[in-house]
């Protein structure tokens, strides 16, 4: 049976307010069937029959006094204990450590644009992934304790950039950013003209290509997925 024959059903946890580039990115990158939920507006999965989850960026804080916030942190940490494989990217990252137990917290800086991290521990997710890889980045927010029994997969001088623990993956770059989805997020940045010319500068096709390596940790994980499914039902 061929992967594409083999659908796996994934809830994907759209923290993004509705930008326009999120659901396309995630919909390309997935080889699932998803069931999407605008975890912003209030709606969320009314149980657990799914074979994973996936929780988008989101330019909120995770420790923003907003109602949707504590459903979303709520259902992620029950996911887990129902043994649910976990992918979180950038916010859905932060959501997943602080899920698990872990903290996050303002950088009082901003990371934005392609820049290289480094891989601190061998795992199934990054496999395929150069040990040193450029990815784009945009966050003003941070992992800064790992949650209880996680393992740090990789970071850079910014910090935390991917973890695991179990069944659960945090990451804290964009694998699923297209150079449309990179130039668009930067131009809306309050960062002033300088920076945000040198961002722009930098998505460049060979930056781009470099960082599509990374998308390899998205079939990584649906066949991890595909392989737990497989075995609960053999």
């Amino acid at each position: 049976m061929s992967r594409h024959d083999d659908r796996l059903r994934v809830a994907l946890l759209d923290a993004s307010h509705g930008d326009t580039h999120t659901r396309r990115n995630f919909r390309r990158e997935l080889d699932a069937d998803l069931v999407e939920f605008d975890v912003t507006a209030g709606d969320r999965p009314d149980g657990f029959g799914f074979d994973a989850v996936v929780i988008t960026g989101s330019r909120a804080s995770v420790y923003w006094d907003e109602k949707w916030i504590e459903p979303l942190v709520e259902y992620v940490a029950a996911a887990d204990e129902r043994d649910l494989p976990i992918l979180g990217v950038c916010y859905g990252h932060q959501v997943l450590a602080e899920a698990l137990g872990g903290r996050v917290e303002s950088m009082g800086e901003y990371e934005i644009g392609y820049r290289e991290i480094t891989q601190t521990a061998e795992d199934e997710l990054l496999a395929g992934v150069p040990g040193t890889f450029t990815a784009f980045t945009t966050h003003s927010d941070a992992v800064t304790e790992l949650p209880p029994g996680a393992e740090l997969l990789a970071e850079n001088d910014y910090g935390i950039h991917a973890f695991r623990r179990g069944r659960a993956w945090g990451v804290q770059f964009h694998p699923e950013y297209d150079r449309e989805t990179a130039t668009d997020l930067t131009k809306r940045k309050d960062l002033g003209d300088e920076r945000i010319r040198s961002v722009l500068d930098g998505i460049t096709a060979e930056n781009y290509d470099a960082a599509c390596r990374t998308k390899r940790l998205f079939d990584n994980f649906t066949d991890y997925a595909r392989r737990l499914r497989a075995e609960a039902t053999a």
